[in-house]
């Protein structure tokens, strides 16, 4: 089980929420989505994570949108913790943003295709917070025992791991439910990336995505008894300028949420 304040993650605890706009594209865009996900998490109790990259560092054509500037962004993160007194997650992609954004973040996440990055994963371990590895769309679910052990090796146990889809083919990802059964044997809480495995990668100059399958795979995903649930959420999926393929609408999240809420509870009380 991993801690976050008063969010227990893991060991048959009820489903936590981590969702947000894929990365901060303005403190509208930031203050909207957490105020209204905080609204909807806290009518459903269902604990919530705040979720946004300060910056993309894998776009797939050079002049796409990367961020609005690391330390504007990841200030606007620590505001967004601070005022709705939630934990946040945000995405490394070097040994050097470790520093960055110490104090303003409860989470640091390791993008799936730097998941074999050892000098970035013992990065992430020796800075004291929570690691979230998402599994490499290369990497079978029992090879992301190495990728934790390289965390773990720092001292550091507070580790989640994520699924977000598995290459099949060339521009198509497919998700075996199996990753989720087999990363939670290694002993750590699993996460499903409901939004990212709908994902059509670098197809064209751009990825696209296939939103309709999100729900019926986050529903698939609590119903085998995941720890968290991953959702990149944007009020308004057309207009973002990242990911617009892929993401959930905001105003799609509280029905989506008040099934998920029943299933889960459903589900762990068979495990």
């Amino acid at each position: 089980m991993v801690e976050i304040r008063n969010i227990k993650i893991g060991d048959n605890n009820p489903l936590v929420l981590i969702a947000g706009p894929c990365v901060v594209e303005s403190k509208d865009i930031v203050w909207h989505t957490a105020e209204t996900i905080k609204t909807i998490s806290d009518k459903l109790n269902i604990p919530f994570i705040f979720k946004s990259s300060f910056k993309k560092a894998n776009r797939t054509n050079l002049n796409s949108f990367v961020g609005i500037g690391d330390e504007e962004a990841i200030n606007l993160l620590s505001e967004v913790r601070k005022e709705f007194n939630i934990p946040v997650l945000t995405d490394i992609h070097k040994e050097s943003d470790v520093n960055l954004v110490l104090g303003s973040v409860d989470i640091i996440q390791i993008p799936a295709f730097l998941c074999r990055q050892t000098d970035l994963l013992i990065a992430a371990g020796n800075s004291g917070l929570v690691v979230n590895i998402k599994k490499g769309q290369f990497l079978a679910p029992e090879d992301m025992k190495h990728a934790a052990e390289k965390v773990a090796m720092t001292g550091n146990k507070k580790i989640l791991l994520t699924e977000r889809g598995t290459t099949f083919g060339y521009h198509n990802l497919v998700v075996d439910m199996r990753s989720l059964v087999i990363m939670k044997e290694l002993g750590y809480p699993v996460v499903m990336d409901a939004t990212h495995s709908v994902q059509l990668p670098s197809k064209e100059n751009v990825s696209g995505g296939q939103p309709k399958f999100i729900k019926p795979l986050a529903k698939a995903a609590t119903a085998i008894g995941i720890d968290a649930l991953f959702l990149e959420v944007h009020p308004n999926p057309s207009k973002a300028l990242s990911d617009a393929a892929s993401q959930l609408p905001l105003s799609e999240l509280d029905s989506l949420l008040t099934e998920i809420k029943e299933l889960d509870k459903l589900t762990k009380s068979f495990l």
